[in-house]
């Protein structure tokens, strides 16, 4: 190995250093335009990755912000859910029932309200889908029901509603669907 080597580098690899007077002034230009070309095409190649990954983690950070109270949100949800099931189980108005008994349903009506208007407030919102088309990604299909009142594909009835948290799904409604009947032999 001679002084003038690097044992680091690939002699392949290192650039021809031509004497300055062995090149003509165009040679030299177009050299230099094209090492002038390959730097800013790596430099606008680097700007727009940067411009990216700023890009990427603003959505995340955005997203870990909106979502951060996901599972808190599903668990109160289901809070949600038993109030109201509570709720409809309670027997209908009726005249000369006792005041108390008013009283107690107007009070836990009150707090449903609410109780749904604070989940709203914070990115909760709550669908219900009778009547509306079957959507895969908001509805679990629990049964199917043979009807003619009501189109193919339709929420005939809803068990449970939807419930998504600033748009993205947290629980499913779980709800019965139409399907057209079978033909009668």
């Amino acid at each position: 190995m001679t002084e003038t080597e690097n044992p680091n580098t690939n002699p392949a690899e290192e650039p021809i250093d031509l004497p300055a007077a062995e090149l003509s002034i165009e040679d030299r230009l177009a050299t230099l335009e094209a090492e002038r070309d390959e730097m800013r095409n790596n430099w606008m190649r680097a700007e727009a990755e940067m411009a990216n990954l700023r890009a990427r983690t603003k959505r995340e950070v955005e997203d870990a912000r909106l979502f951060a109270v996901q599972k808190f949100a599903k668990d109160v949800v289901e809070v949600a859910e038993n109030l109201k099931r509570g709720l409809t189980s309670l027997p209908p108005r009726a005249e000369g029932e006792a005041e108390i008994i008013g009283k107690l349903r107007d009070g836990f009506e009150g707090i449903e309200r609410s109780f749904v208007a604070t989940l709203e407030r914070n990115g909760v919102q709550t669908d219900d889908p009778t009547g509306k088309l079957f959507d895969p990604n908001l509805h679990q299909a629990m049964s199917e029901l043979e009807t003619v009142e009501h189109p193919p594909a339709t929420v005939v009835q809803a068990w449970t509603q939807a419930w998504t948290l600033n748009g993205r799904l947290l629980r499913p409604a779980m709800v019965v669907v139409a399907k057209a009947p079978a033909e009668q032999a």
